[in-house]
């Protein structure tokens, strides 16, 4: 019968002892993220735990009601908004921690249908199509929404299409609306309907920029999470070369 050594067993022991330290070191940020970033910040949470052992724990949301929340004392450490106008009001009301603001991407709007060839590259369908119902996210809590109504507005389409609107509270939601029927055509986040750097199925029309303001989405350390390790490891590691690969593949612009 074999025994392990004495400096087996002590570097074995030292593993271990090493591993419980890591593990005591870990631990959980709970980050507020704009629901259009839903898909990636999924991924990015993964790789995030695989690579520092802290966990993100995620909830998805419009971004307006996650300033009322925080206002309200919800006990976030991070936001990832939907826009860049939210962290810096925050950081401006003294809710977040100042100069940790940076955009983490730039989304795209598309108008989509989960109906192949519907939606042209031209967008025409909005003038020409038979639709009955266009869904978009609330302008007022989604700035996906409120660039979507800039785009109706520029296209002069804004005042004749605004009865056939169902509003989603969020993109999330707004993508919902579609994918299941009850819209046949919507405003939604590219990264939604991307998947493998093309759109996964139907037809869409990706909204040039030119048409609405730019969504800058911003990432900000909120006060909560001034002093936890893991909120400012989440903070950084979003800026790593993992997660904006992550970030690219879903169509987003940094």
């Amino acid at each position: 019968m074999r025994f392990a050594s004495p400096l087996i067993r002590l570097l074995a022991a030292a593993g271990m002892a090493l591993a419980g330290l890591a593990s005591a070191h870990a631990g959980e940020v709970p980050v507020a993220v704009a629901a259009n970033f839903t898909a990636p910040m999924q991924k990015i949470a993964a790789a995030f735990e695989q690579a520092t052992g802290h966990k993100a724990v995620l909830s998805f949301g419009a971004t307006g009601k996650f300033y009322a929340q925080i206002k309200n004392g919800a006990p976030f450490q991070v936001l990832l908004s939907a826009d860049d106008t939210t962290p810096a009001r925050l950081e401006q009301e003294g809710q977040a921690v100042q100069g940790s603001r940076f955009t983490y991407a730039v989304g795209r709007l598309v108008l989509w249908s989960p109906r192949e060839g519907y939606v042209d590259d031209q967008g025409q369908v909005l003038k020409t199509g038979d639709f009955t119902y266009l869904a978009v996210a609330n302008p007022k809590l989604a700035p996906y929404g409120l660039a979507a109504v800039q785009t109706l507005e520029k296209l002069g389409l804004g005042e004749r299409l605004q009865p056939r609107f169902v509003t989603g509270e969020n993109i999330a939601q707004t993508y919902q609306f579609v994918a299941t029927g009850n819209a046949q055509l919507g405003f939604v986040a590219l990264s939604q309907v991307m998947e493998g750097g093309k759109i996964a199925k139907g037809s869409a029309w990706q909204v040039p920029e030119a048409l609405h303001d730019p969504i800058r989405q911003d990432a900000v350390l909120l006060a909560t999470g001034k002093d936890q390790p893991a909120a400012i490891a989440l903070m950084k590691f979003l800026r790593s070369d993992a997660a904006r690969e992550v970030i690219r593949a879903y169509g987003y612009g940094l």
